[in-house]
């Protein structure tokens, strides 16, 4: 009997193979960057992550320098900004991941290459400084929507769950000596399953690739070290951001914004963690948590989280708060969560409290007003305000006060 109606039409029962073109693809982009790392060896790159790097890019650039090392390129994984957030700590000092932030003194011109990972360039201040030094970009690998801002002699940019699962398949390919009992490749293997399960929430939102990178990682995860990383306890300063968050909330139809004012750049993964807290409140589905962030240069930060499913947090973003005179977009994000960072420029150099908190009131309300004209609210207020202030109809009778 056959598995198909007479008409060529296939049953609902009817099993489709897998196309063989996925395969196809993964072998020639291994392929393709195996022989352009050969055609570097023996280079110095430069992986340039985002100015606050999370679990994933932490990880997948932790991944890039260990295959690198097979052609003899050496890679310095750097940073401008700060690691705060305590499981981002606790990964890089449990696992020994020399990770660099960057100072003046770090010469750039010294790096052949420079390598963008879970990154395009547009959430690091690196970009600028690395153009101006005359260090191309070699390498991008990204899980993130296309920016379109730096063009490199590599390109992998693919709408996935996380960068780790993108650097597991080179690695699953032979690029890297992952073998069993190698402290090596328990560091790598056990940073990687770090950075997958954050950025898929535990593997909550692993799709089935997510997963074939987590059974390939757990032969060679170090449990107990990961566990060590995980259990890490919140700071008193981030309880105290969710606190001020928590207080200083406004809920309109479902979103819950919360600005905090002003916090230090060492505490900035404080943000995100209260945005994540506010989202647990009852009848809530997406929260907003901003503030200015002060440091070597002042900025307004914030982050969103949404268990909304219908919402899409990149393009959410990007429509709220637009781009700067470059076309780089001040927010994105991916399903779930995103985040934005918009200078404060000539601002900051206020001193005086006055002024401090005049400017903050400032930038508060503006994007108290950006977001609300974003969902709707201000237009809905206005058009209840206009209905409330029209005159009723009379159906052409005189009330009776007046007669």
């Amino acid at each position: 009997m056959s598995d198909s109606e007479p008409n060529g039409r296939r049953t609902a029962l009817e099993v489709v193979p897998k196309p063989v073109l996925v395969e196809a693809d993964a072998r020639d982009r291994v392929a393709t960057f195996t022989a352009l790392l050969e055609a570097h060896r023996g280079e110095r790159h430069i992986v340039a992550l985002q100015d606050y790097p999370d679990p994933d890019a932490i990880s997948a650039a932790l991944a890039y320098q260990m295959m690198a090392e097979r052609f003899d390129i050496k890679a310095d994984i750097v940073y401008e900004g700060a690691i705060s957030h305590q499981e981002n700590l606790a990964l890089v000092r449990l696992l020994d991941i020399e990770i660099i932030r960057y100072n003046d003194e770090i010469r750039l011109s010294d790096y052949n290459h420079s390598v963008f990972l879970d990154n395009q360039g547009t959430t690091t201040a690196l970009t600028e400084r690395l153009e101006t030094a005359g260090v191309t970009p070699l390498v991008i690998i990204d899980h993130h929507e296309l920016q379109g801002i730096l063009q490199a002699q590599f390109t992998d940019i693919r709408p996935m769950s996380a960068t780790v699962t993108m650097l597991v398949e080179y690695l699953r390919s032979g690029l890297g000596r992952c073998e069993p009992g190698r402290p090596d490749t328990e560091r790598l293997a056990t940073a990687l399953m770090h950075g997958l399960r954050s950025e898929t929430d535990g593997l909550i939102r692993a799709r089935e690739e997510d997963f074939i990178a987590a059974a390939y990682l757990s032969r060679f995860v170090n449990d107990e070290m990961l566990r060590s990383v995980l259990r890490v306890n919140r700071s008193r300063a981030v309880m105290e951001v969710i606190l001020s968050a928590l207080s200083r909330r406004t809920i309109n139809n479902g979103y819950s914004f919360a600005g905090i004012g002003y916090i230090r750049i060492d505490d900035r993964d404080a943000i995100p963690q209260a945005a994540d807290f506010l989202l647990t409140e009852e009848n809530v589905h997406t929260s907003i948590v901003f503030g200015i962030v002060t440091g070597p240069r002042e900025s307004l930060m914030g982050s969103l989280r949404t268990s909304k499913l219908t919402l899409d947090v990149d393009h959410f973003l990007k429509d709220a708060f637009g781009c700067d005179a470059r076309g780089r977009f001040y927010g994105g994000g991916r399903h779930g969560a995103g985040g934005f960072e918009i200078p404060v420029g000539f601002l900051q150099a206020a001193d005086d409290e006055q002024q401090r908190q005049l400017k903050w009131q400032v930038f508060h309300r503006q994007v108290e007003r950006m977001l609300l004209d974003k969902i709707g609210a201000i237009h809905a207020e206005r058009t209840a305000k206009s209905r409330d202030a029209s005159p009723p109809a009379t159906n052409g009778t005189t009330p009776a006060s007046q007669e």
